[in-house]
Formats: C-alpha cells, sequence, structure tokens
C-alpha cells in the first residue's frame, strides 16, 4: 500500500509535466468553478468505468476493477455536491473543456489498440486529477485542502488500475511505446492557454481569469 506521498511522487513521475503555477493560481480564485466543473469530472469518470465494464467484460480483471472504480467516483461526486450545498453554491452547466475530447482524438479505432488507448487515456487522467488534488491544496482552505487530500490515494490507485489493465491487455513494452505519444498529446493539452478556466484546462489566456 502506498502512502500518499508515493501516490503522487508516481503519478508525478509517470505524467510529462507538472500543472501550470498560472492554472493554481486561477483555481484559487475560481473556487466556485473548480468544485462544479470537479464534480461534472467525477461523474464523466464513473460513466467512463461503467461503458469499459460493459464493453469489455471478458478482459481479465476489468470488471471487477471497473465496477469499485465506479463506485468510487460516484461517491466522490456525491461528496462534491455536500461541499456546493454547504457553500450555497448553485449547481449550473459548464462548458467541457478541451482537454478530455483532445484525449479522446488521439485514440485509435480499430481493436485491440483502442482498449489500450482507452486504458492509458484513463492512466493519464487519473494521474493528473491526482497531481491536480495535491497542486492546489496549498491555495484552498482548510475544509477544501482536507477535502482534496482524502481524494489523493483513491486517485492514485485509479491510475495504478488503468495502468495495470494496459500492462495485462498489452504489455510493457507496447504500453510504454503508446504512451510516448499520449503523455505528449496531455502535456499539450495542459499546457496550452485556455479561455475558460476548468479542472482539466490549461492556464488561463491572457486577459481571462
Amino acid at each position: 500500500m502506498h502512502s500518499d506521498a508515493e501516490g503522487v511522487a508516481a503519478v508525478r513521475e509517470f505524467l510529462e509535466c507538472p500543472t501550470p503555477a498560472a492554472w493554481v493560481d486561477a483555481a484559487g480564485a475560481q473556487l466556485d468553478v473548480l468544485l462544479l466543473d470537479h464534480a461534472n469530472c467525477e461523474r464523466k469518470a464513473a460513466a467512463t468505468a461503467v461503458s469499459l465494464l460493459f464493453r469489455y467484460d471478458a478482459v481479465p480483471e476489468l470488471a471487477p476493477r471497473m465496477s469499485r472504480l465506479a463506485r468510487e467516483e460516484l461517491r466522490h461526486y456525491e461528496q462534491v455536491l455536500d461541499l456546493l450545498a454547504a457553500r450555497d453554491i448553485a449547481v449550473r452547466p459548464l462548458s467541457a473543456s478541451r482537454y478530455a475530447g483532445g484525449l479522446r482524438a488521439g485514440v485509435r479505432s480499430g481493436e485491440p489498440a483502442r482498449l489500450l488507448d482507452l486504458l492509458l487515456v484513463g492512466a493519464l487522467v487519473e494521474a493528473r486529477s491526482c497531481e491536480r488534488f495535491a497542486a492546489v491544496i496549498p491555495v484552498l482552505d482548510e475544509e477544501l485542502a482536507r477535502f482534496y487530500r482524502r481524494l489523493l490515494a483513491s486517485e492514485a490507485r485509479h491510475f495504478e488500475d488503468y495502468l495495470q489493465l494496459a500492462r495485462g491487455v498489452a504489455g510493457a513494452e507496447a504500453v510504454a511505446t503508446r504512451l510516448l505519444t499520449l503523455k505528449a498529446l496531455e502535456a499539450d493539452l495542459i499546457t496550452r492557454p485556455d479561455p475558460n478556466f476548468r479542472f482539466h484546462s490549461g492556464p488561463p489566456e491572457s486577459g481571462h481569469g
């Protein structure tokens, strides 16, 4: 069992780049948007896990891991909703960031390449979420910092689940080779300036909060 510090260190080593400091500053200034989009991310993460469970239920170990992951993501979603209610932040729709769509655009269409890419994209998203939780903690109030600190271990475990499943599907060498492309794509999405702040956005464009 990894400690929180070990889990965060593992995801930082896995990712191509750290979260830009300008994104962290924007997060501290827009806590309502941070929480609203975090809720969206947890809901989408649960939906992704369920989709994989249904489509690839014959893959060894995939069904139990995705079932557990979906339950945990939905629990986190409920916890974020509780925080929103406690802070009198009304739930409202937000446009999606380019992040998830940009990663999906890099997924190949034919099997088994598609499954491998979906699992690696899942690993990248969970790793980035964990890294961002750790990055944003210093600019949060005590209650939110405590909440995000509690999420670190589960996000790191989700990252490892996706990565282990990918290695089981394609082998370590194929995973390492494919990650060269997908990590570069993810790093570009996370470092290129964005017009709107979101949980997985890049740093704000000049003139935008």
